[in-house]
């Protein structure tokens, strides 16, 4: 409803109130816009250009300077996981040469100890036979001076001068039926 109002408000023969003036001066105001934008193009249109050629060119550049960068530091990371891998073959290396070492020294403290320890068995019981023999023939000489004062004693008390004599008349003369060799 209200736009009929405004409809029926509006003078004869003319649409939203438009006359000559407006159209001229509509005209006029669009001339003078493309007048202006000729005069700005040919004037502004070579030097953005320009500016927007260089840096698309500067941009181009430091896209192609990155992606050379970038490929400098893909071969140095795959130079850099090389060096990592030889150095992790060359850990394995020296590690399995040290278990070997470790082991072949090991090895042989271990056969040098068993001989060591077979040698000073060997001494101890050498000592020990040693000690044994010499025991022995300590205990035999205690027991000939033991047997020895015992007989003295034994002798002593028990031959008289009478039993004396007889026993050496009766050596001497089994010492005369014996024959003599030269």
């Amino acid at each position: 409803m209200t736009f009929g109002l405004l409809l029926a408000s509006a003078p004869q023969g003319r649409l939203f109130d438009i006359d000559m003036v407006t159209v001229v001066s509509a005209g006029a105001n669009l001339l003078n816009v493309a007048v202006l934008a000729a005069v700005l193009a040919y004037l502004l249109y070579k030097p953005v250009r320009n500016v927007l050629r260089k840096r698309t060119e500067k941009i181009q550049g430091q896209l192609t300077q990155a992606e050379e960068e970038m490929t400098r530091a893909m071969d140095l990371k795959h130079q850099y996981e090389k060096k990592l891998e030889e150095i992790d073959r060359e850990r394995e290396d020296i590690l399995g040469e040290a278990r070997k070492t470790a082991s072949e020294t090991g090895r042989r403290l271990i056969a040098e100890a068993k001989t060591e320890a077979d040698a000073v068995r060997e001494r101890a019981a050498a000592n020990v036979e040693m000690e044994w023999e010499r025991a022995e023939t300590q205990m035999r000489t205690a027991i000939i001076e033991v047997s020895a004062a015992m007989a003295e004693k034994f002798v002593s008390v028990a031959i008289t001068k009478e039993t004396h004599a007889d026993m050496f008349a009766e050596a001497m003369s089994d010492l005369e039926g014996m024959t003599w060799r030269d």
